[in-house]
Protein backbone atom coordinates (compact mmCIF):
# COMPACT_ATOMS: atom_id res chain seq x y z
CA UNK A 1 0.00 0.00 0.00
CA UNK A 2 1.45 2.92 -0.93
CA UNK A 3 1.30 6.62 1.30
CA UNK A 4 -2.02 8.41 1.07
CA UNK A 5 -2.13 11.92 0.98
CA UNK A 6 -4.24 14.84 -0.23
CA UNK A 7 -4.45 15.28 -3.84
CA UNK A 8 -4.03 11.08 -4.15
CA UNK A 9 -6.49 9.92 -6.82
CA UNK A 10 -7.26 6.20 -7.62
CA UNK A 11 -9.22 2.98 -6.15
CA UNK A 12 -6.93 2.88 -3.37
CA UNK A 13 -8.17 5.95 -2.44
CA UNK A 14 -11.44 4.78 -3.19
CA UNK A 15 -11.38 2.00 -1.18
CA UNK A 16 -10.40 3.77 2.29
CA UNK A 17 -12.71 6.24 1.73
CA UNK A 18 -15.73 3.43 1.73
CA UNK A 19 -13.72 1.97 4.84
CA UNK A 20 -14.01 4.97 6.77
CA UNK A 21 -18.07 5.87 5.91
CA UNK A 22 -18.98 2.13 7.17
CA UNK A 23 -17.10 2.71 10.79
CA UNK A 24 -18.77 5.72 11.52
CA UNK A 25 -16.30 8.68 9.67
CA UNK A 26 -17.56 11.04 7.03
CA UNK A 27 -14.75 10.83 3.96
CA UNK A 28 -16.99 12.81 1.90
CA UNK A 29 -18.10 11.29 -1.47
CA UNK A 30 -16.38 7.76 -2.03
CA UNK A 31 -14.85 9.27 -5.90
CA UNK A 32 -11.20 8.29 -5.21
CA UNK A 33 -10.09 11.78 -4.66
CA UNK A 34 -8.14 12.25 -1.77
CA UNK A 35 -9.85 15.64 -0.80
CA UNK A 36 -10.33 18.00 3.14
CA UNK A 37 -12.85 15.56 4.07
CA UNK A 38 -11.24 12.64 3.27
CA UNK A 39 -8.21 14.07 5.48
CA UNK A 40 -10.67 15.46 8.66
CA UNK A 41 -11.87 11.72 8.53
CA UNK A 42 -8.53 10.18 8.20
CA UNK A 43 -7.20 13.10 11.02
CA UNK A 44 -10.06 11.83 13.25
CA UNK A 45 -9.80 8.32 12.87
CA UNK A 46 -6.00 8.46 13.95
CA UNK A 47 -6.77 10.35 17.33
CA UNK A 48 -9.41 7.36 17.81
CA UNK A 49 -7.06 4.64 17.40
CA UNK A 50 -3.92 6.92 19.62
CA UNK A 51 -2.38 7.46 16.30
CA UNK A 52 -0.43 10.59 14.93
CA UNK A 53 -3.36 13.01 13.69
CA UNK A 54 -1.14 14.02 10.59
CA UNK A 55 -4.05 12.94 7.95
CA UNK A 56 -1.63 10.88 6.16
CA UNK A 57 -2.34 7.20 5.63
CA UNK A 58 0.99 5.88 6.04
CA UNK A 59 2.23 2.33 6.90
CA UNK A 60 1.27 3.03 10.68
CA UNK A 61 -2.71 3.98 9.78
CA UNK A 62 -2.84 1.64 7.10
CA UNK A 63 -1.96 -1.17 9.48
CA UNK A 64 -4.76 -0.30 11.54
CA UNK A 65 -7.00 0.64 8.81
CA UNK A 66 -6.12 -2.68 7.21
CA UNK A 67 -7.67 -4.96 9.89
CA UNK A 68 -11.12 -3.52 9.12
CA UNK A 69 -10.25 -3.30 5.47
CA UNK A 70 -9.87 -7.49 6.53
CA UNK A 71 -13.29 -7.38 8.76
CA UNK A 72 -11.11 -8.91 11.45
CA UNK A 73 -8.65 -8.79 14.04
CA UNK A 74 -6.24 -11.54 15.58
CA UNK A 75 -6.84 -11.06 19.47
CA UNK A 76 -4.86 -12.59 22.16
CA UNK A 77 -6.76 -13.96 25.32
CA UNK A 78 -6.48 -11.68 28.45
CA UNK A 79 -7.18 -12.64 31.95
CA UNK A 80 -10.84 -11.78 32.92
CA UNK A 81 -11.90 -12.25 28.94
CA UNK A 82 -14.83 -13.62 27.85
CA UNK A 83 -16.41 -14.61 23.85
CA UNK A 84 -19.47 -12.64 25.34
CA UNK A 85 -17.34 -9.37 26.25
CA UNK A 86 -14.97 -9.42 22.96
CA UNK A 87 -18.09 -9.95 21.15
CA UNK A 88 -19.77 -6.55 22.44
CA UNK A 89 -16.20 -4.85 22.24
CA UNK A 90 -15.89 -5.37 18.65
CA UNK A 91 -19.26 -4.67 17.85
CA UNK A 92 -20.15 -8.49 16.35
CA UNK A 93 -21.64 -12.04 18.11
CA UNK A 94 -21.60 -14.82 19.51
CA UNK A 95 -22.55 -16.94 16.27
CA UNK A 96 -19.84 -15.05 14.26
CA UNK A 97 -16.75 -15.52 16.58
CA UNK A 98 -17.70 -19.74 16.91
CA UNK A 99 -17.66 -19.61 13.28
CA UNK A 100 -14.41 -17.95 12.88
CA UNK A 101 -12.99 -20.00 15.68
CA UNK A 102 -14.33 -23.85 15.12
CA UNK A 103 -13.50 -25.91 18.22
CA UNK A 104 -13.29 -23.21 20.66
CA UNK A 105 -14.28 -23.85 24.16
CA UNK A 106 -15.73 -21.16 25.34
CA UNK A 107 -15.85 -22.16 29.20
CA UNK A 108 -12.07 -23.04 28.74
CA UNK A 109 -10.32 -19.81 27.29
CA UNK A 110 -6.08 -19.96 28.13
CA UNK A 111 -5.23 -16.41 28.62
CA UNK A 112 -2.70 -16.27 25.28
CA UNK A 113 -4.35 -17.79 23.24
CA UNK A 114 -4.56 -16.13 19.82
CA UNK A 115 -8.58 -16.08 18.55
CA UNK A 116 -9.62 -14.90 14.91
CA UNK A 117 -12.54 -12.08 15.90
CA UNK A 118 -14.54 -10.89 13.02
CA UNK A 119 -15.90 -7.12 13.06
CA UNK A 120 -19.54 -6.02 13.34
CA UNK A 121 -19.27 -4.87 9.58
CA UNK A 122 -19.15 -6.58 6.04
CA UNK A 123 -15.90 -7.40 4.07
CA UNK A 124 -17.01 -6.93 0.93
CA UNK A 125 -17.78 -3.32 -0.56
CA UNK A 126 -20.58 -2.44 -3.43
CA UNK A 127 -19.78 0.70 -3.57
CA UNK A 128 -16.51 1.07 -4.79
CA UNK A 129 -14.33 0.19 -8.26
CA UNK A 130 -13.22 -3.37 -7.81
CA UNK A 131 -10.32 -4.23 -8.54
CA UNK A 132 -8.07 -7.86 -8.04
CA UNK A 133 -6.27 -6.39 -5.18
CA UNK A 134 -9.41 -5.65 -3.23
CA UNK A 135 -10.55 -9.11 -4.12
CA UNK A 136 -7.77 -10.99 -3.04
CA UNK A 137 -8.03 -9.46 0.28
CA UNK A 138 -11.71 -9.97 0.35
CA UNK A 139 -11.29 -13.81 -0.15
CA UNK A 140 -8.82 -13.65 2.60
CA UNK A 141 -11.12 -11.93 4.58
CA UNK A 142 -13.86 -14.10 4.17
CA UNK A 143 -12.19 -17.14 4.82
CA UNK A 144 -10.93 -15.95 8.16
CA UNK A 145 -14.14 -15.04 9.05
CA UNK A 146 -15.93 -18.50 7.75
CA UNK A 147 -13.02 -20.83 7.67
CA UNK A 148 -15.75 -23.25 6.52
CA UNK A 149 -15.31 -21.71 2.92
CA UNK A 150 -13.01 -23.81 0.97
CA UNK A 151 -10.63 -21.20 -1.30
CA UNK A 152 -8.38 -22.65 -4.26
CA UNK A 153 -6.37 -21.66 -7.61
CA UNK A 154 -7.56 -22.82 -10.59
CA UNK A 155 -4.98 -21.65 -12.62
CA UNK A 156 -3.03 -17.74 -13.06
CA UNK A 157 -2.97 -14.91 -15.85
CA UNK A 158 -1.04 -14.18 -18.31
CA UNK A 159 0.97 -11.35 -15.22
CA UNK A 160 0.73 -14.03 -12.44
CA UNK A 161 -2.21 -13.42 -10.64
CA UNK A 162 -4.39 -16.23 -9.10
CA UNK A 163 -7.46 -17.45 -10.64
CA UNK A 164 -9.32 -17.98 -7.35
CA UNK A 165 -12.30 -20.03 -6.77
CA UNK A 166 -14.40 -20.72 -3.25
CA UNK A 167 -16.20 -23.27 -2.77
CA UNK A 168 -19.91 -23.27 -1.00
CA UNK A 169 -21.59 -26.70 0.07
CA UNK A 170 -20.75 -29.86 0.01
CA UNK A 171 -23.49 -31.54 -2.18
CA UNK A 172 -23.65 -34.20 -4.92
CA UNK A 173 -24.80 -31.71 -6.85
CA UNK A 174 -21.99 -29.50 -8.60
CA UNK A 175 -22.59 -26.10 -10.33
CA UNK A 176 -20.00 -23.38 -11.49
CA UNK A 177 -20.55 -19.84 -11.39
CA UNK A 178 -17.94 -17.20 -12.61
CA UNK A 179 -17.50 -13.75 -13.63
CA UNK A 180 -15.46 -10.74 -15.47
CA UNK A 181 -14.29 -12.78 -18.71
CA UNK A 182 -14.64 -9.24 -20.04
CA UNK A 183 -12.59 -6.54 -18.15
CA UNK A 184 -15.05 -3.81 -19.03
CA UNK A 185 -17.70 -5.70 -17.10
CA UNK A 186 -16.02 -6.05 -13.57
CA UNK A 187 -18.98 -4.93 -11.63
CA UNK A 188 -19.47 -8.98 -12.06
CA UNK A 189 -17.13 -9.64 -9.37
CA UNK A 190 -18.44 -7.84 -6.41
CA UNK A 191 -21.72 -9.54 -7.56
CA UNK A 192 -19.93 -13.11 -6.94
CA UNK A 193 -18.33 -11.63 -4.02
CA UNK A 194 -21.51 -10.32 -2.38
CA UNK A 195 -23.34 -13.66 -2.39
CA UNK A 196 -20.78 -15.48 -1.20
CA UNK A 197 -20.76 -13.05 1.53
CA UNK A 198 -24.33 -12.83 2.42
CA UNK A 199 -24.37 -16.73 2.09
CA UNK A 200 -22.00 -17.52 4.30
CA UNK A 201 -23.80 -15.00 6.78
CA UNK A 202 -26.94 -16.64 6.50
CA UNK A 203 -25.48 -20.63 6.83
CA UNK A 204 -23.92 -18.75 9.89
CA UNK A 205 -26.82 -17.41 11.14
CA UNK A 206 -29.05 -20.23 10.31
CA UNK A 207 -31.54 -17.96 8.13
CA UNK A 208 -33.20 -18.05 4.90
CA UNK A 209 -32.56 -15.72 1.82
CA UNK A 210 -35.63 -15.12 -0.49
CA UNK A 211 -37.29 -18.24 1.16
CA UNK A 212 -34.05 -20.36 0.35
CA UNK A 213 -31.86 -22.23 3.05
CA UNK A 214 -28.78 -21.90 2.80
CA UNK A 215 -27.80 -24.82 5.17
CA UNK A 216 -30.13 -27.03 2.64
CA UNK A 217 -28.23 -25.75 0.12
CA UNK A 218 -24.96 -26.93 1.32
CA UNK A 219 -25.95 -30.29 1.72
CA UNK A 220 -27.84 -30.69 -1.60
CA UNK A 221 -25.52 -28.92 -3.57
CA UNK A 222 -21.87 -27.19 -4.55
CA UNK A 223 -21.45 -24.40 -5.84
CA UNK A 224 -18.32 -23.30 -6.87
CA UNK A 225 -17.81 -19.83 -7.66
CA UNK A 226 -14.70 -17.76 -10.13
CA UNK A 227 -15.46 -14.48 -9.63
CA UNK A 228 -12.83 -13.13 -11.27
CA UNK A 229 -11.66 -14.76 -15.01
CA UNK A 230 -9.89 -11.88 -16.08
CA UNK A 231 -7.66 -10.22 -13.36
CA UNK A 232 -5.07 -8.21 -15.54
CA UNK A 233 -7.78 -7.35 -17.59
CA UNK A 234 -9.65 -5.56 -15.23
CA UNK A 235 -6.50 -4.53 -13.26
CA UNK A 236 -5.66 -2.27 -16.61
CA UNK A 237 -9.45 -1.19 -16.95
CA UNK A 238 -9.92 0.26 -13.58
CA UNK A 239 -5.88 1.28 -12.68
CA UNK A 240 -4.47 2.37 -16.05
CA UNK A 241 -1.31 1.24 -17.65
CA UNK A 242 0.95 1.20 -15.91
CA UNK A 243 4.73 1.90 -17.01
CA UNK A 244 6.28 -1.40 -15.75
CA UNK A 245 3.65 -3.29 -17.69
CA UNK A 246 5.75 -6.11 -19.83
CA UNK A 247 2.99 -5.27 -22.72
CA UNK A 248 3.03 -1.82 -22.27
CA UNK A 249 3.92 -0.54 -25.94
CA UNK A 250 2.36 -3.16 -27.42
CA UNK A 251 -1.34 -2.49 -25.35
CA UNK A 252 -0.84 1.12 -26.91
CA UNK A 253 -0.82 0.04 -30.07
CA UNK A 254 -3.14 -2.55 -29.47
CA UNK A 255 -5.40 0.16 -28.28
CA UNK A 256 -5.12 2.04 -31.28
CA UNK A 257 -2.54 4.41 -29.81
CA UNK A 258 -4.86 5.53 -27.05
CA UNK A 259 -3.34 5.42 -23.49
CA UNK A 260 -6.87 5.44 -21.86
CA UNK A 261 -8.58 1.56 -21.33
CA UNK A 262 -11.19 2.63 -18.99
CA UNK A 263 -13.91 2.90 -21.68
CA UNK A 264 -13.55 0.15 -24.41
CA UNK A 265 -11.66 -2.92 -23.66
CA UNK A 266 -12.72 -6.20 -22.86
CA UNK A 267 -9.81 -8.38 -23.44
CA UNK A 268 -7.25 -10.29 -21.54
CA UNK A 269 -3.42 -8.24 -21.07
CA UNK A 270 -2.31 -10.22 -24.64
CA UNK A 271 -5.61 -7.96 -26.69
CA UNK A 272 -7.45 -11.95 -26.76
CA UNK A 273 -11.14 -11.41 -25.71
CA UNK A 274 -11.45 -14.45 -23.42
CA UNK A 275 -15.27 -15.47 -23.72
CA UNK A 276 -14.08 -16.14 -27.80
CA UNK A 277 -11.45 -18.31 -27.27
CA UNK A 278 -13.36 -21.43 -26.59
CA UNK A 279 -13.08 -24.29 -28.81
CA UNK A 280 -16.94 -24.06 -29.60
CA UNK A 281 -17.55 -22.97 -33.17
CA UNK A 282 -14.24 -20.93 -33.00
CA UNK A 283 -13.26 -20.82 -36.75
CA UNK A 284 -16.47 -18.78 -37.38
CA UNK A 285 -15.26 -16.70 -34.54
CA UNK A 286 -12.51 -16.03 -36.12
CA UNK A 287 -13.90 -15.49 -39.28
CA UNK A 288 -16.59 -13.41 -38.34
CA UNK A 289 -13.86 -11.11 -36.34
CA UNK A 290 -11.92 -10.88 -39.82
CA UNK A 291 -15.25 -9.53 -41.90
CA UNK A 292 -14.87 -7.03 -39.35
CA UNK A 293 -11.35 -6.30 -39.65
CA UNK A 294 -10.52 -7.41 -36.33
CA UNK A 295 -7.42 -9.44 -37.51
CA UNK A 296 -4.98 -9.14 -34.48
CA UNK A 297 -4.54 -8.13 -30.47
CA UNK A 298 -7.12 -5.42 -29.54
CA UNK A 299 -9.77 -3.94 -27.10
CA UNK A 300 -12.41 -6.63 -28.29
CA UNK A 301 -13.59 -9.52 -30.14
CA UNK A 302 -10.01 -11.11 -31.08
CA UNK A 303 -10.43 -14.79 -30.48
CA UNK A 304 -7.20 -15.55 -29.83
CA UNK A 305 -4.55 -17.56 -31.99
CA UNK A 306 -6.42 -20.55 -31.38
CA UNK A 307 -8.70 -21.84 -28.44
CA UNK A 308 -7.81 -21.71 -24.83
CA UNK A 309 -4.68 -20.26 -26.11
CA UNK A 310 -4.89 -17.80 -22.89
CA UNK A 311 -3.97 -18.98 -19.53
CA UNK A 312 -7.48 -17.35 -18.04
CA UNK A 313 -9.54 -19.50 -20.45
CA UNK A 314 -7.76 -22.93 -20.68
CA UNK A 315 -8.47 -22.74 -17.05
CA UNK A 316 -11.59 -21.88 -17.10
CA UNK A 317 -11.73 -25.10 -19.28
CA UNK A 318 -9.69 -27.27 -16.87
CA UNK A 319 -11.31 -26.93 -14.03
CA UNK A 320 -14.84 -27.41 -15.80
CA UNK A 321 -13.01 -30.66 -17.26
CA UNK A 322 -11.76 -31.52 -13.69
CA UNK A 323 -15.66 -31.34 -12.05
CA UNK A 324 -18.85 -33.15 -12.94
CA UNK A 325 -21.18 -29.23 -13.15
CA UNK A 326 -24.88 -30.00 -14.03
CA UNK A 327 -25.13 -26.31 -14.64
CA UNK A 328 -22.78 -23.01 -15.06
CA UNK A 329 -23.20 -19.17 -15.21
CA UNK A 330 -21.54 -16.79 -17.02
CA UNK A 331 -21.68 -13.44 -15.73
CA UNK A 332 -21.50 -10.69 -18.28
CA UNK A 333 -22.95 -6.70 -18.99
CA UNK A 334 -25.18 -5.74 -19.83
CA UNK A 335 -28.79 -5.61 -21.18
CA UNK A 336 -31.14 -7.65 -18.58
CA UNK A 337 -31.26 -11.02 -20.36
CA UNK A 338 -30.54 -14.56 -20.21
CA UNK A 339 -28.58 -15.87 -23.02
CA UNK A 340 -29.33 -19.89 -23.41
CA UNK A 341 -28.72 -21.67 -26.82
CA UNK A 342 -26.08 -22.81 -28.98
CA UNK A 343 -26.40 -24.37 -31.94
CA UNK A 344 -29.26 -25.88 -30.70
CA UNK A 345 -26.75 -28.56 -28.94
CA UNK A 346 -29.20 -27.11 -25.36
CA UNK A 347 -30.79 -29.93 -23.67
CA UNK A 348 -35.13 -29.46 -23.65
CA UNK A 349 -34.54 -28.71 -19.85
CA UNK A 350 -32.41 -25.69 -20.55
CA UNK A 351 -35.68 -23.79 -21.34
CA UNK A 352 -37.45 -24.83 -18.65
CA UNK A 353 -34.83 -24.08 -16.80
CA UNK A 354 -34.57 -20.40 -18.28
CA UNK A 355 -38.11 -19.61 -17.87
CA UNK A 356 -37.70 -19.99 -14.05
CA UNK A 357 -34.49 -17.81 -14.14
CA UNK A 358 -36.61 -15.42 -16.46
CA UNK A 359 -39.30 -15.39 -13.69
CA UNK A 360 -37.36 -14.86 -10.97
CA UNK A 361 -35.19 -12.06 -12.64
CA UNK A 362 -36.95 -10.33 -14.82
CA UNK A 363 -34.74 -11.09 -17.03
CA UNK A 364 -36.00 -12.45 -20.45
CA UNK A 365 -34.74 -15.46 -22.75
CA UNK A 366 -33.34 -14.77 -25.80
CA UNK A 367 -31.10 -16.04 -28.62
CA UNK A 368 -28.32 -14.33 -29.86
CA UNK A 369 -27.08 -14.10 -33.11
CA UNK A 370 -23.52 -13.43 -35.15
CA UNK A 371 -20.09 -13.26 -34.04
CA UNK A 372 -21.49 -12.96 -30.13
CA UNK A 373 -22.76 -16.13 -30.56
CA UNK A 374 -19.52 -18.13 -30.95
CA UNK A 375 -16.45 -19.55 -29.06
CA UNK A 376 -17.88 -18.19 -25.51
CA UNK A 377 -17.44 -20.13 -22.12
CA UNK A 378 -21.30 -21.27 -21.88
CA UNK A 379 -21.14 -22.21 -26.15
CA UNK A 380 -18.44 -24.75 -25.33
CA UNK A 381 -19.86 -26.12 -22.23
CA UNK A 382 -23.27 -26.65 -23.76
CA UNK A 383 -21.27 -28.30 -26.59
CA UNK A 384 -19.27 -30.41 -24.93
CA UNK A 385 -21.48 -31.53 -21.88
CA UNK A 386 -25.19 -31.17 -23.61
CA UNK A 387 -25.86 -29.32 -20.15
CA UNK A 388 -27.61 -26.28 -19.26
CA UNK A 389 -25.11 -23.51 -19.81
CA UNK A 390 -26.29 -19.47 -19.65
CA UNK A 391 -25.00 -16.32 -19.92
CA UNK A 392 -26.58 -13.71 -17.30
CA UNK A 393 -26.11 -9.96 -19.30
CA UNK A 394 -26.76 -8.36 -15.84
CA UNK A 395 -27.75 -4.38 -15.74
CA UNK A 396 -28.23 -2.06 -18.52
CA UNK A 397 -26.81 1.61 -20.21
CA UNK A 398 -22.94 1.39 -22.08
CA UNK A 399 -20.22 -1.00 -20.46
CA UNK A 400 -17.88 -0.11 -18.47
CA UNK A 401 -21.40 -0.17 -16.10
CA UNK A 402 -21.36 2.55 -12.61
CA UNK A 403 -21.12 0.81 -9.38
CA UNK A 404 -24.38 3.10 -8.61
CA UNK A 405 -26.10 0.19 -10.41
CA UNK A 406 -24.48 -2.76 -8.09
CA UNK A 407 -27.64 -2.79 -5.49
CA UNK A 408 -30.72 -3.37 -8.44
CA UNK A 409 -27.80 -5.88 -10.13
CA UNK A 410 -27.97 -8.00 -6.97
CA UNK A 411 -31.53 -7.62 -6.21
CA UNK A 412 -32.59 -8.74 -9.84
CA UNK A 413 -29.93 -12.26 -9.35
CA UNK A 414 -30.34 -13.23 -6.00
CA UNK A 415 -33.03 -15.35 -6.19
CA UNK A 416 -31.65 -16.55 -9.80
CA UNK A 417 -27.81 -17.46 -8.10
CA UNK A 418 -29.68 -19.50 -5.44
CA UNK A 419 -32.27 -21.33 -7.51
CA UNK A 420 -29.46 -22.06 -10.10
CA UNK A 421 -27.76 -24.54 -7.32
CA UNK A 422 -30.70 -26.56 -6.56
CA UNK A 423 -32.91 -26.85 -9.97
Amino acid sequence: MRTLRVGDRGTDVMEIQALLEKIGYNPGPIDGIFGSRTQQAVIQFQQNNRLTPDGIIGPNTYGILERFLSGYDTYSIRPGDTLYNIARRYYTNLARLFAANPGIAPYNLQIGQRITVPYGIDVVDTNIDYTYEIMERDIQGLKARYPFLEVGVAGQSVLGKNLYYIKLGNGPNEVFYNAAHHALEWITSPLLMKFIENFAKAYVGRYNIGGYSPRNIWNQSTIYIMPMVNPDGVDLVLNGLQRDNPYYDRLIEWNNGSTDFSQNWQANIRGVDLNHNYNAAWQLSKEAGEQLGITGPGPTRYPGAYPESEPESKAVADFTRSHNFTLVLAYHTQGEVIFWTFMGLQPPESRTIGELFEQVSGYPLQEIYGIASYAGYKDWFIQEYRRPGYTIEAGKGKNPLPISQFDKIYNDNIELLLLASVV
